[in-house]
């Protein structure tokens, strides 16, 4: 199998994914980059700005960028680091994890029910192949 055509195909396939579930969201809301990383900071807990850049793989700037507009929008809190007061620590709040859990209810809502017109085989395929794209998607 020639892993150029596969790659190409993953990446038309998974684009048009996250486009359509993108577009499920109102203008305005929380961005793609800002639901990663309030879903990083719900998984793994609180982490600096630059140890999330780094987890996210953008820029400090980028990250700087997101965390400010969660931050302006109550869905994350930044404190002092007791072990060195000159960084922060970023954690989600109370609000950013009920927007969180209402994005992830859309979502899974839309693809549940799309999921639903798929036989039981097809779903069971879908269900087998996530460990390879979780797998994948680590090493980008």
């Amino acid at each position: 199998m020639d892993t150029v055509v596969l790659a190409a195909a993953l990446r038309l396939t998974m684009g048009r994914t996250v486009r359509r579930l993108r577009q499920a969201h109102a203008v305005g809301d929380v961005t793609l980059s800002g639901v990663s990383v309030l879903a990083r900071l719900a998984r793994t807990g609180p982490d600096s700005p630059g140890s999330l850049a780094e987890s996210e793989r953008v820029r400090p700037q980028a990250m700087a960028s997101t965390l400010a507009g969660l931050e302006q929008r109550g869905l994350v809190s930044r404190t002092p680091d007791t072990a060195d007061g000159r960084r922060a620590i970023v954690s989600i709040t109370d609000e950013g994890r009920t927007m969180l859990e209402q994005r992830r209810s859309e979502s899974v809502g839309r693809l549940a029910h799309a999921l639903d017109e798929f036989t039981p085989q097809e779903r069971q395929a879908l269900q087998d192949v996530l460990p390879l794209l979780d797998r994948l998607a680590e090493r980008l």
